[in-house]
């Protein structure tokens, strides 16, 4: 029998009530595993030697405040 099958066997024997808790649990396991394109690597290196040197500037406060200060530029 393959993982599958039993899983699905498995699957029949949980009872109703707790059904929907497989269901969310299975619902997570479907979600693709996402591996950054070589652009996406980029700017993540781009990133960390900016924190690795202290350049580029750095922002503390609200959300609000930052999308403000965006928007004024």
């Amino acid at each position: 029998m393959s993982n599958r099958d039993y899983a699905k066997t498995l699957i029949d024997q949980v009872p109703e009530s707790k059904l929907l808790y497989a269901v969310y649990f299975l619902q997570g396991m479907i979600v693709p595993d996402e591996t950054p394109n070589a652009e996406t690597l980029e700017a993540i290196a781009e990133v960390d030697n900016m924190i690795e040197m202290g350049a580029g500037q750095h922002f503390s406060g609200s959300t609000e405040d930052f999308l403000a200060s965006l928007l004024e530029d």
